[in-house]
């Protein structure tokens, strides 16, 4: 495989480019053959000298590296970080940008750590009184959240109010890649001015045939989308009432606090020994004082695993004495 550009442009990369942009309801998509490099290669080309990108202080680290890239390509101040689903401070800090000036809002749609869905009604209706644009990261929230596992945009009816929709393959399309959709001509510069994709090779076959098919079934089976949903909350439910901090939310993603670095790979490693696989998080993937477990639900586990699951919680627990501290 080459360069997209040049011979790395295979019938199987445009079909997957077309499902995912009618997909999520934009006119055109381009896949990137890393979910980093998705982030990453798409807000490069896109910041100017004099624009502005206006980010979620708790976004992937991707966006941060593509604005870091285009700042120092720019060589301005462009990077504008508003605290974490904060909408007043959002609008404070892009009302004392110029009118004119070009800016772009990014924001994860659902985030990784705590599984928040960002507040996009109030986030379009900042964008369009300050003249800005709007990108998802919706790496988390693809067939996930939305009509039909569509994403944060479908979620709050407002796919055409939201510019650029980014997503990757990893998480619900069972592969490995990102996609960026937006308008055609939107698509088609970054097509044409994205390192990422003019100077690397191109997405494996394998890996884009993997993410359509995966497309196909979120498609012809809406019912394990109703799963995962059932899944989360029973989990969620389960370790709640045994006394552990679960963060509200309403996505797959559940977060279980616990606040210090060292219980939270005891817990981890407590839990890894009993058969339980889930991610310890601490600072500076999460902030200080908020350091957690991850637990990520499927729709393919079952009942039992998720009883499973609590018990082991609660053993451990017990164990740790952490049913005792964590309120």
């Amino acid at each position: 495989s080459g360069s997209r550009l040049i011979n790395g442009s295979l019938d199987i990369h445009f079909k997957l480019e077309e499902a995912l942009a009618q997909f999520v309801g934009k006119e055109a998509a381009c896949i990137f053959t890393t979910g980093y490099q998705t982030n990453q290669g798409a807000i490069v080309p896109l910041i100017k000298k004099g624009d502005y990108i206006i980010s979620d202080t708790e976004n992937h680290a991707s966006i941060i590296q593509g604005i870091l890239i285009a700042k120092g390509l720019c060589g301005d101040s462009i990077l504008v970080k508003f605290n974490h689903n904060d909408m007043a401070d959002l609008e404070q800090k892009i009302s004392n940008l110029p009118y004119d000036a070009g800016k772009l809002i990014v924001v994860d749609g659902v985030f990784s750590m705590n599984g928040h869905i960002t507040p996009l009604s109030q986030i379009v209706a900042i964008a369009h009184k300050y003249n800005a644009r709007i990108m998802v990261d919706d790496a988390h929230a693809l067939g996930v959240i939305g009509i039909g596992g569509r994403g944060t945009a479908s979620h709050f009816n407002l796919t055409n109010e939201t510019d650029i929709i980014m997503g990757t393959f990893s998480k619900s399309l069972a592969s490995s890649g990102g996609f960026i959709a937006s308008s055609e001509r939107v698509i088609n510069y970054i097509k044409h001015h994205a390192p990422a994709i003019i100077f690397n090779a191109s997405m494996p076959a394998s890996n884009a045939a993997a993410a359509l098919k995966a497309l196909e079934i979120i498609q012809k089976e809406p019912e394990r989308i109703e799963k995962l949903h059932y899944n989360a909350q029973q989990l969620r439910s389960g370790l709640t009432q045994l006394g552990f901090n679960v963060l509200t939310g309403q996505t797959p993603i559940i977060p279980v606090l616990i606040g210090d670095d060292f219980m939270t790979f005891t817990l981890w490693k407590k839990l890894f020994d009993y058969g339980v696989y889930s991610n310890p998080i601490i600072f500076p993937a999460t902030p200080h004082g908020q350091q957690l477990i991850r637990l990520s639900v499927m729709a393919t586990h079952s009942d039992e695993h998720i009883d499973y699951v609590i018990s082991m919680f609660e053993k451990a627990g017990v164990e740790l004495k952490l049913l005792h501290t964590v309120v």
